[in-house]
């Protein structure tokens, strides 16, 4: 049987074929597209396999059978042909031809997948004799690797793989791993505060490689919920695509492009509705509205602004947020993408939306105005890739029936696990944040509900500390008992010079 520790430890082998060659943030793509292609080619052989011995070698009803698949493969497409031909000198070049026919008989589900991935790079790999050896030792990592269905343990183990890999990845490029990856305790906590359900559709506008969705996924019980999903990033976007196809989620509706710009969930010329949105979009996004201001007016010094009136969708009717932050772009471009009867929303923020002015200042007014902010929760400092900086989730709903807002600050000592290069949320913080929530308990030094005037009379300031009183009092100072600890040391002072002057004495010093 192939264990995921098995799949784990071929994967981070295939690595030391790239490593100090080209940076992780790019070769990640060439590994996980390796294993999906391995993947799909052992699923495929082993179904082939099935029909031959059910039909008793009539090939006319094997390729009947065949084509009712998830998928389709042609022989230049699978893994074991690439394996064989692994010394041919136009290796790199057989490969994206073998992709390009995995696209093409697939289009309906894998379209485009692979169009920013080139095995035959000379930018990454270089020259030719270089390029073929990287690319052979590739291939023969991935021979080793079993992943037909009838050896995997459980349908989740090359999902789970997959995303670990990214995890592993996300670690790997610092900075550049907080774009495509949101740690899995932090998508846990966020998908378990929106309560998915059946028959809801779920929403990411900047999903990255997928994982915040599937946890969202996950949490519905038989799957019955659609998925939906936009990334900007061409490389991200493909990771997400085939993050989706390895969990079984066939029917994803994942778009590329620039959520803010060019926003693809559209339905009857609005935006769609959905029942639950999850997000971690990217922190203070700088020139957030650069798709917007070529239909923009120059003022008298040439310099163009962004404007509510340029969106179409009226998302920016409450204030424009500031061209350096982006952060309540995104959260006002969800807001209009939530349902009205039902919808629940929960965002990864920076804790400056928490109170920052001007304009982000009149949005967080209005949103705590018009009722649809639920709760506020600090989150632990460094939990998150290339980022130390404390952020904190947004939960807002519609249609709420109280008015009050729940503060919840988890970011003291105690409520995570302190690790060497990054923070991480246990099982049990993430039980009690959740549990907090749903139960809107006030918990000493931990929880606050805190009612409408009262954020009022903070003039809409959320920051958390003026809600949630974390002051530890310091133990009061005996100050006769200090007295007595200094007379002692005094004493026992005096009685080590006396010896040592005797010492010296009997030396004649």
């Amino acid at each position: 049987m192939t264990t995921r520790k098995d799949i784990e430890q071929v994967l981070w082998n295939a690595c030391d074929s790239f490593r100090g060659k080209i940076d992780s943030s790019r070769y990640k793509d060439y590994i996980l597209s390796m294993l999906f292609v391995k993947y799909l080619s052992d699923v495929s052989n082993e179904r082939r396999e099935g029909y031959i011995k059910q039909y008793d070698g009539d090939i006319r009803r094997v390729e009947r059978a065949m084509s009712r698949e998830r998928f389709a493969m042609d022989t230049q497409s699978t893994f074991d042909f690439l394996y064989a031909n692994r010394n041919d000198a136009e290796i790199g070049q057989r490969i994206n031809v073998a992709l390009n026919h995995i696209e093409e008989h697939n289009s309906g589900k894998l379209r485009n997948v692979f169009r920013a991935i080139d095995f035959n790079s000379q930018v990454d790999f270089g020259e030719p004799k270089e390029k073929n050896a990287t690319l052979r030792n590739l291939l023969e990592d991935f021979n080793a690797l079993d992943l037909r269905p009838s050896q995997l343990g459980s349908a989740d183990i090359i999902g789970d793989a997959y995303e670990y890999m990214i995890a592993m990845f996300a670690s790997d490029a610092g900075k550049k791993g907080g774009e495509f990856f949101t740690p899995s305790q932090v998508s846990e906590l966020v998908a378990s505060l929106v309560q998915p359900r059946e028959n809801d559709r779920i929403y990411d506008p900047t999903c990255g490689s997928g994982g915040l969705l599937l946890k969202a996924y996950k949490k519905v019980t038989g799957g019955k919920a659609a998925i939906y999903g936009q990334e900007k990033n061409q490389q991200t976007w493909a990771l997400c695509t085939m993050n989706m196809f390895l969990h079984s989620v066939d029917d994803a509706r994942i778009w590329q492009g620039d959520t803010l710009s060019n926003p693809q969930n559209i339905e009857n010329d609005a935006l769609m509705k959905f029942q639950v949105v999850v997000a971690n979009p990217p922190f203070s996004l700088d020139k957030w509205d650069s798709g917007f201001l070529s239909e923009a007016e120059a003022d008298s010094k040439g310099k163009k602004k962004m404007a509510a009136e340029l969106d179409s969708y009226h998302r920016f009717d409450w204030g424009v947020p500031p061209a350096s932050k982006g952060d309540y772009a995104f959260v006002l471009h969800m807001l209009s993408s939530l349902d009205v009867e039902n919808g629940r929303m929960a965002v990864v923020l920076p804790h400056g939306v928490l109170f920052r002015g001007a304009s982000e200042g009149k949005i967080r007014r209005q949103l705590v105005e018009m009722n649809l902010l639920d709760a506020v929760i600090g989150l632990p400092a460094n939990l998150f890739y290339g980022t130390g900086i404390p952020a904190c989730i947004l939960v807002f709903k519609k249609n709420r029936p109280r008015r009050d807002v729940l503060f919840i600050d988890a970011s003291g000592d105690g409520n995570f696990e302190k690790g060497k290069n990054q923070n991480i949320l246990r099982d049990c913080d993430i039980d009690r944040i959740v549990s907090t929530y749903e139960t809107r308990e006030t918990v000493d030094k931990y929880s606050h509900v805190v009612s409408f005037d009262e954020i009022k009379e903070n003039d809409f300031n959320l920051n958390i500390p003026r809600y949630v009183d974390t002051f530890e009092e310091e133990e009061l100072v005996d100050i006769d008992e200090v007295k007595k600890n200094v007379t002692d040391i005094e004493a026992e002072l005096a009685q080590v010079q006396a010896q040592m002057a005797k010492y010296l004495d009997e030396l004649g010093l």
